[in-house]
């Protein structure tokens, strides 16, 4: 029984993705993992629909920085492209621009 239960748990090992803030690593059957280095440059982050989208950030004068869409409330400024998780980490949206 052991030896059965030992097996599915490594045959569903094989199937996952794990994620790592720089790295992601691709487990497939039959294939050594690889890893993929992340597709987005400095100062932009991947957000769920795949697109490579700019860091909140601050401006010295405190005016939005132009093409950003949100006021956070931390005082950075979000560029996010849907309302779903905007600010998130960042206190939330204090207002929409």
């Amino acid at each position: 029984m052991r030896a059965c239960l030992k097996r599915i748990a490594m045959a569903a090992a094989g199937v996952l993705i794990l994620a790592q803030p720089a790295l992601v690593m691709t487990a497939v059957p039959g294939i050594a993992a690889a890893a993929v280095a992340p597709t987005c440059a400095a100062g932009y982050y991947e957000n769920s629909r795949g697109r490579c989208v700019r860091r909140p950030t601050r401006t010295p004068d405190d005016r939005p920085p132009a093409g950003a869409s949100a006021r956070c409330r931390d005082g950075t400024y979000s560029f996010s492209q849907s309302r779903r998780g905007t600010c998130s980490g960042h206190g939330g949206v204090a207002a929409w621009l």
